[in-house]
């Protein structure tokens, strides 16, 4: 009896589904047909968005993120193989980007601060406060920004490992085998932060 075998199944067929939508809307917005780049728009929009903010940390910084990365997609749509899904093309560009933005800003950090308004904190910047997860920060950063990123995606977004390796242009294995690492670098962090704290 096979009992995983359904759902690989399943799985493969919703592929294979928004893979086959996808083409169809790209070929569409090639004959210039723009209400079909709104579609793609509406389907990826979330993901894209829970993506960017995983990268950058700051709500508005995400949103213009998710606006530029759908602005480079439309504008290299030419060179994307319609033959391999959408999904992970648009994700690696709001990844790249991301990764982008992230280092300019790094950069921008070491200048003091000079701007006297700032906006009302949202309950995450609050939460970001707490002791635990200033823990939570530091043993994250203890990680490569690779296996940042998919601990994140695998275990806070629950996306499969397949979904990530497909964004990421690793194999499911290769994932799974960061994801591995990840947990026991951090483990090993958060014990550290706890001794004597009984």
């Amino acid at each position: 009896m096979t009992g995983p075998a359904p759902s690989d199944e399943s799985a493969t067929d919703d592929r294979t589904a928004a893979r086959d939508r996808d083409a169809a809307l790209v070929a569409r917005v090639r004959s210039g047909d723009e209400r079909a780049f709104n579609e793609l728009v509406q389907v990826y929009m979330r993901q894209a968005f829970q993506l960017a903010y995983r990268v950058v940390g700051h709500r508005e910084d995400a949103e213009d993120l998710v606006q530029e990365s759908f602005l480079a997609a439309y504008q290299y749509l030419d060179s994307f193989d319609a033959t391999r899904p959408f999904g992970p093309w648009l994700m690696r560009i709001v990844l790249n980007r991301g990764a982008n933005l992230r280092r300019s800003r790094a950069r921008r950090e070491t200048e003091p601060e000079t701007d006297a308004v700032s906006p009302a904190p949202s309950a995450l910047d609050e939460s970001e406060r707490t002791e635990a997860r200033e823990m939570l920060t530091r043993a994250l950063a203890k990680l490569s920004e690779r296996q940042r990123m998919i601990v994140t995606l695998f275990d806070v977004d629950g996306m499969t490992s397949t979904e990530i390796g497909d964004m990421l242009e690793l194999s499911a294995g290769t994932v799974r085998w960061h994801l591995h690492e990840a947990r026991r670098t951090l483990r090993g962090a958060l014990q550290g932060f706890f001794k004597g704290d009984v």
